[in-house]
């Protein structure tokens, strides 16, 4: 199927525009599974900028070229930066517990290093175990730095989808609180910052409510450890799954959380650059899309 674009869109508004019968959530699956072409070149980032004359294809086969390891996928890669795509059940990074388990961390860098022995990269977040999605590294100590230091003012957006018990009656809300982490790692909030706590605050919108759950999305203004999911609890909706943090189901048999989107802006080109994880497949059977 191929399109030739008429005047300035983005990428995304535009396959909105152009594939009546596919919903959105199908275009960015299209997306993240390599299958849309512009000018012959296969493009991940939705906000593409298009201009008059871009030639547009979508391929109804799925890449089966894809030679990363089994667990990660790259959205993006410059000299500068990698993202990527993590499977629920894989650590972000080892932990002092867990030194031999697979990790994200050590899957890309082996399969970067297995390109050219020089290459590196460098951790500047994490993800949950338990949590799938995007995630970002950094290809030098520079650039790692840079990342880490200038966090908040360099990320733009980071939304998760998130499948949480009840009906959520607040269509959408803020949660703020300050986190402190127990003895037992178990993190929890708490009023104000006097007694350690770090301040987190959470913003989330109802998608839809379905029997017992509801799905959402959450964004970040902060990034603190198991923010999303100890804020969901302190509301009395605990992430499905999630043990941890009161959940009494578990529907998904994993935890009811995806970094969906993460938008930020290019640290040594200063562009805006976004990407998106799919929702995956358990998501979309609880939620019936």
């Amino acid at each position: 199927m191929n399109f030739k674009v008429t005047e300035k869109n983005e990428l995304m508004k535009f396959l909105v525009e152009n594939l009546k019968k596919q919903s959105k959530n199908n275009i960015k699956t299209l997306l993240g599974k390599e299958q849309i072409i512009v000018n012959g070149k296969v493009e991940k980032q939705f906000n593409l900028a298009l201009n008059p004359g871009d030639e547009i294809s979508v391929s109804w086969e799925k890449n089966r070229n894809d030679k990363t390891p089994k667990g990660i996928k790259i959205l993006f890669e410059d000299k500068d930066v990698i993202v990527i795509e993590k499977e629920c059940g894989l650590l972000s990074i080892a932990t002092e517990k867990k030194t031999n388990e697979n990790t994200a961390y050590k899957l890309l860098m082996d399969y970067i290093k297995g390109r050219d022995r020089k290459d590196r990269i460098f951790i500047v977040h994490r993800l949950d175990k338990d949590t799938s999605g995007v995630m970002i590294f950094a290809k030098t100590e520079e650039v790692k730095k840079q990342l880490q230091e200038n966090w908040n003012e360099l990320v733009l957006e980071r939304e998760y989808a998130v499948i949480v018990e009840g009906a959520v009656k607040e269509k959408e809300g803020q949660i703020k609180s300050y986190l402190k982490e127990n003895l037992n790692f178990m993190t929890y909030s708490v009023k104000d910052g006097n007694t350690g706590g770090k301040l987190a605050i959470t913003n989330y919108k109802v998608e839809k409510v379905k029997s017992k759950f509801t799905y959402l999305k959450a964004s970040l203004e902060t990034g603190r450890k198991n923010q999303i999911r100890v804020h969901m609890n302190d509301i009395g909706h605990p992430v499905v799954g999630d043990k941890k943090y009161g959940a009494k189901t578990d529907p998904l048999k994993r935890l009811g959380l995806h970094a969906e989107t993460l938008t930020i802006t290019h640290p040594t080109t200063n562009k805006k650059i976004s990407f998106v994880s799919p929702i995956p497949s358990e998501f979309k059977k609880i939620i019936g899309e």
